[in-house]
């Protein structure tokens, strides 16, 4: 029994070794069988008797050859020119009507395009899987082991592959709704799609010149930019930073021990994330116009002149503070939820230490309470500031980026680079501008949240605190 056990785990781990082998291995030491698997799917499963599996592999390869034949290789070919026939008007005598021959359209054919190549690389990751199927398929019927049956390959999709089942139509989805418009999008970039010169319906690729407009300081859409991005930035930084250490103040206020009611003063700060954000910040905003309910008020209480108004939205720099201030209100609650369960993971006897060697309170915040809570959630801050970045819902419902200062430009003075984004592409229809910006605005967070975590203590003390 133990001589017969010992032989099954030496199959196991060699199985297992089997499973890693990499293509080029396969096509090098396979057979005949193996080898011509790379041109004919499915035909070394079955020589070795994996007829099913091996069928199934070669009506995927049928499949491909006739997508590609039908339309898969004309979508490979006006991918690169994006079409060139535009559409006729032509004055029909019988009908006495104008008609419309059909021509190219630019959007659909990068849509083609780009789906052509992804299939073709999901297909290629099908032949690879081929390749090794059938070498492994080889291995196990010369070392006289036994050879998985399509019932088999069921059963392990239940067991050891449950995580390919499951896994699978996730991944489908992802493809469909993620990558393919990411991909597409991206593309985009590369064009002159716009509503700049009328290239709606037929565009060409343009190369990097989109780039080079958008970092062209001197133009219109270069200068926004540029000033859109600084106002980003600054934005992002003081509602994170305004909303953590506000939200510490009350976490720690509300946690001390000499405070009373505890759950009643936390509901009366989270109650605010029961009603749905963007009620809150059209209430908000009606209260904060020139005739709201705010000015109405402060001019009854004679602090303001009978004629006179705040100029909320009405000035850049008041607009700007305003957004940051009702951020501020909007986003304590969620912060103070996250730092009430730091502080109470903090470990008392580091606080009956610092008693003993005499520190006082300010001394133990500053030692003990924030580097804790800085190492603890600077995940969280830095998953804060890309959301700020991306932050559409405060600045468009309460300001809708205004106000605009000046109007050559496409952007207000409280535009962060998302609602920008959103004037570009659905008012101004100059999609290949939007595209741009959507990349530089992804590089940049990518960059900054990668290299500001790598650089922290939670990253490079895991665990330590």
């Amino acid at each position: 029994m133990t001589t017969k056990m010992l032989t099954l785990n030496a199959q196991a781990v060699q199985r297992d070794r089997i499973e890693s082998l990499e293509v080029i291995q396969a096509l090098r030491d396979g057979g005949p069988e193996t080898k011509a698997s790379a041109l004919v799917m499915g035909l070394g499963n079955m020589v070795h008797k994996q007829v099913v599996k091996g069928l199934l592999f070669l009506a995927v390869e049928i499949a491909y050859i006739a997508f590609m034949i039908v339309s898969g290789f004309h979508n490979l070919a006006m991918l690169v020119t994006l079409g060139s026939v535009e559409q006729q008007e032509v004055w029909n005598e019988e009908l006495q009507v104008f008609l419309y021959t059909k021509g190219d359209q630019s959007i659909l054919l990068l849509l083609y395009g780009v789906a052509t190549i992804l299939l073709s690389l999901v297909m290629f990751w099908i032949w690879r899987g081929t390749v090794k199927s059938a070498y492994k398929a080889e291995l196990c019927d010369k070392r006289g082991w036994h050879v998985n049956t399509f019932a088999d390959d069921l059963q392990s999709l239940l067991d050891e592959n449950l995580y390919r089942l499951l896994m699978t139509p996730s991944m489908f989805f992802i493809g469909i709704l993620t990558i393919l418009p990411l991909v597409f999008m991206i593309c985009m970039a590369f064009t002159n799609y716009s509503k700049i010169g009328d290239h709606l319906v037929l565009f060409d690729w343009v190369g990097l010149a989109n780039f080079a407009t958008l970092f062209d300081g001197s133009s219109v859409l270069g200068g926004t930019f540029w000033s859109v991005l600084g106002w980003t930035l600054v934005w992002a930084f003081f509602a994170t930073f305004t909303n953590y250490f506000a939200g510490m103040v009350l976490a720690i206020v509300i946690n001390r021990k000499g405070t009373k009611a505890k759950g009643f003063w936390r509901f009366c700060f989270v109650i605010s994330c029961a009603v749905p954000m963007f009620v809150s910040l059209l209430i908000m905003r009606t209260m904060l116009q020139p005739e709201g309910a705010v000015n109405v008020l402060l001019r009854s209480l004679g602090l303001i002149a009978p004629d006179a108004s705040l100029p909320f939205f009405t000035n850049a720099t008041w607009a700007r503070v305003t957004v940051i201030v009702i951020n501020i209100w909007v986003g304590v609650p969620y912060t103070l939820l996250q730092l009430t369960g730091v502080l109470q993971n903090i470990p008392a006897d580091l606080y009956e230490a610092a008693d003993i060697d005499g520190a006082n309170k300010v001394q133990q915040f500053f030692k003990i309470t924030l580097p804790y809570m800085l190492y603890v959630t600077t995940p969280y801050l830095i998953a804060t500031f890309t959301g700020n970045v991306n932050n559409f819902n405060v600045i468009y419902l309460l300001s809708e980026g205004r106000p605009v200062t000046d109007l050559a430009s496409t952007a207000g003075s409280t535009d962060l680079l998302v609602t920008w984004l959103y004037k570009l592409t659905i008012d101004k229809q100059y999609y290949n501008i939007g595209a741009v910006v959507g990349i530089l605005t992804f590089i940049i967070l990518a960059i900054g949240s990668l290299l500001t975590y790598r650089n922290s203590k939670s990253y490079k003390e895991e665990g330590g605190f």
